[in-house]
């Protein structure tokens, strides 16, 4: 029987990206074609995790390939292969670090640490070595949620070993000062701390590194998007108008240096009556859908405003992590697979190399 990847490309045509919604198989990613009387074996490549997907994507895979002539079985082994996007040429990588992820507000309260973690432990559960870095210098809260405390480790007094915890790699400047220490710092100490943060963490592998980013587009939020090779942003934010307001000024702090922004979030987009099941826009409604519209970028989805999802986050057990099986954990993964989906399409953008920021009476 002779079969080509041409003829398997035709057959497996039908089945889609669940992202992207353009077929899954394609000659670049189709590998390893075997062929042996009736059964034939092959992989397919992705360029972002989806573990979860895995099966129901093997099982059409399969299904498309056996509607060839001749063919009674077909295995089908799915993988993916994460590579770097970095945001501006000739920036230099962190050592073991493939792509970074600011998770940015305009404004506080809006859920963007509680955000930051469930995404990285999301793009964790589907498959990706994931690390966070908690970049709120003033009010760090990434111990408390990821439940980790203690001075970081050294192996040679010049890097910091991360804290592990479900599946994440963690730092964080909670764990060099007391809980209760408030952090007195002007801007550039704030500023050199969070590039020792992250140049100074022995990160091990990671595919990604979500960088929960304090509010506002002050001194810590220009250092990260000018010093550090951020692969993009991510942008958080309520349907209020107040929030969206705040959300622009990081959009646009992002586009002046050249960070693309790799989707938008609305947290708290509805509130479900734990008792009678009503529905209420308590901060307004679709607001972060418009905003991403309004701004041609990439909506990833909205979050309910629910108590279990505060609870959880605040005992060291996020959502995605406490109950990997919900309907929150599946939209937070739903949101993880189009954010990596996204990353994986800047690959061969021509992305300008970072500007100057020049302070003038008309900025």
């Amino acid at each position: 029987m002779a079969i080509t990847e041409q003829d398997l490309l035709a057959a497996l045509a039908g089945v889609k990206d669940p992202v992207s919604s353009k077929p899954l198989a394609t000659a670049r990613s189709v590998r390893n074609l075997q062929v042996a009387g009736d059964s034939i074996s092959f992989e397919v490549q992705m360029d972002y995790p989806a573990k979860s997907l895995v099966p129901d994507l093997q099982a059409q895979l399969s299904a498309a390939a056996r509607s060839l002539a001749g063919v009674r079985s077909a295995a089908v082994h799915i993988s993916s292969r994460i590579t770097a996007q970095v945001a501006g040429r000739g920036a230099r990588l962190i050592p073991g670090v493939k792509n970074i992820i600011a998770v940015a507000s305009g404004k506080g309260g809006v859920g963007k640490s509680t955000t930051a973690v469930n995404l990285a432990l999301a793009l964790s559960a589907e498959g990706a070595q994931v690390g966070i870095l908690d970049a709120d210098i003033y009010g760090p809260s990434q111990p408390m949620m990821t439940g980790t405390s203690g001075k970081p480790e050294t192996r040679d007094g010049k890097l910091m070993e991360p804290k592990r915890a479900m599946g994440l790699q963690i730092n964080s400047i909670g764990f060099l000062v007391r809980e209760e220490q408030a952090m007195a710092w002007r801007g550039p100490m704030a500023s050199n701390a969070l590039e020792q943060l992250i140049n100074q963490t022995r990160w091990q592998d990671l595919d990604y590194l979500v960088v929960d980013m304090p509010p506002g587009t002050g001194d810590i939020q220009l250092t990260l998007a000018q010093k550090v090779p951020l692969t993009g942003a991510v942008i958080v934010t309520t349907p209020q108008d107040i929030a969206l307001l705040d959300a622009k000024k990081g959009i646009t702090m992002f586009q002046k240096v050249g960070v693309p922004i790799l989707g938008i979030v609305e947290n708290m987009a509805v509130h479900i009556c734990s008792h009678c099941g009503h529905a209420e826009h308590i901060f307004g409604e679709d607001g972060g859908r418009r905003l991403a519209q309004d701004y041609e970028m990439p909506y990833l989805g909205a979050l309910p405003l629910a108590l279990h999802i505060r609870l959880q986050a605040d005992s060291g057990r996020p959502t995605v992590f406490a109950e990997p099986d919900g309907e929150v954990a599946r939209l937070y993964k739903a949101m993880a697979r189009q954010l990596a989906s996204n990353v994986a399409r800047q690959a061969g953008n021509e992305l300008p190399a970072f500007p100057d920021i020049i302070i003038s009476k008309d900025t």
